[in-house]
């Protein structure tokens, strides 16, 4: 028997910007590679945590959207900040985002990320 994983892609949520795909579904369970805040449009940065953490929002909806699935799939979240300092930033989002009860997360201190990017975030889906 072969292994089945489909490819997720789609314009919803910004291009790969190396060899990564947007995402891989397999079992069901959809595995989204980390979403800085690039606009899908423009991949152009948003500016300062906050607007990069909006931005990352939306390209996390716009994955869920292509895959047919919504919010409430999420299982669970990595955050990656380059700076802890941000966390209640994190958590006011977290509330406006989600809803409970909520998904398991991490969200660990990094010293850099790709393009210079303050935050990203990466999820994993299921199907109900």
């Amino acid at each position: 028997m072969s292994f089945q994983k489909n490819i997720i892609s789609t314009e919803l949520a910004p291009k790969a910007v190396g060899t990564y795909s947007q995402g891989v579904e397999h079992a069901g369970v959809f595995y989204f590679s980390g979403q800085i805040g690039l606009s899908p449009q423009t991949m152009e940065m948003a500016s300062g945590f906050e607007g990069q953490l909006d931005q990352i929002l939306e390209n996390i909806d716009g994955l869920l959207k292509a895959c047919d699935l919504e919010r409430e799939n999420i299982i669970k979240t990595s955050i990656f900040v380059t700076s802890l300092s941000n966390f209640g930033h994190v958590n006011t989002a977290y509330e406006k985002f989600f809803t409970t009860p909520y998904p398991a997360r991490s969200c660990v201190e990094v010293p850099a990320l790709p393009k210079d990017a303050l935050v990203e975030i990466e999820v994993i889906a299921a199907r109900k």
